[in-house]
């Protein structure tokens, strides 16, 4: 006898025992069939690290809506869909199924990601961590203190454009707009046309 890990289609993981001659790989994921319920993906080990020198992915690829199994599985089928309760065999060398844990599944799953970073031991790198803009003079931030590097500007800078905009305004006294400097008045230009239009 041994153990596998079950993934219930939440996602949870479970060890559940399992003798291989003997148990059905379908009823231990709770099928009624085995219909479309196989072998799906073997993910190999480096030699000498884990107590397995494989582990092997069985599941369905059909099923009911709202079965999907939430699961985030190891590339390379991390983009496929599979429904229902799926299980993980590790084996040995042999071939002959060996005990997986749900811990060691996690590691093995990690290695298979490429490792994961824990945020936790960065926390007091990041908090020891120097502040880039100490050691920049006041009058070269914003009041928010950001660096003044044309393209974080203080909100009470305005454009030229802008500004001439506002000023000619206010020149004129009220909300109407004097535009003395256009001079030009429109031409009525007479068009001939042809017999043939």
């Amino acid at each position: 006898m041994t153990t596998i890990v079950l993934v219930d289609k939440t996602g949870e993981l479970k060890t559940c025992k399992y003798v291989e001659d003997k148990d059905d790989l379908y009823k231990k994921c709770k099928f009624k069939k085995d219909d479309g319920f196989e072998l799906r993906h073997v993910w190999k080990t480096k030699k000498n690290k884990y107590s397995f020198s494989s582990v092997s992915l069985y599941a369905r690829d059909t099923g009911k809506a709202n079965t999907e199994n939430k699961y985030d599985f190891p590339p390379p089928i991390d983009s496929i869909l599979y429904f229902g309760c799926c299980c993980l065999v590790a084996r040995d060398d042999d071939n002959t199924s060996v005990a997986l844990s749900v811990e060691e599944w996690n590691t093995f799953y990690e290695d298979l990601f490429g490792g994961f970073e824990n945020l936790a031991d960065t926390a007091k790198e990041d908090d020891e961590e120097e502040d880039e803009l100490s050691n920049i003079p006041a009058e070269m931030k914003t009041k928010s203190g950001y660096l003044k590097d044309g393209f974080v500007v203080d909100d009470n800078v305005i454009d030229n454009t802008t500004a001439t905009t506002i000023s000619s305004k206010d020149s004129c006294g009220d909300d109407e707009w004097d535009d003395t400097s256009s001079e030009l008045e429109l031409e009525f230009e007479e068009y001939s046309y042809s017999d043939e239009n």
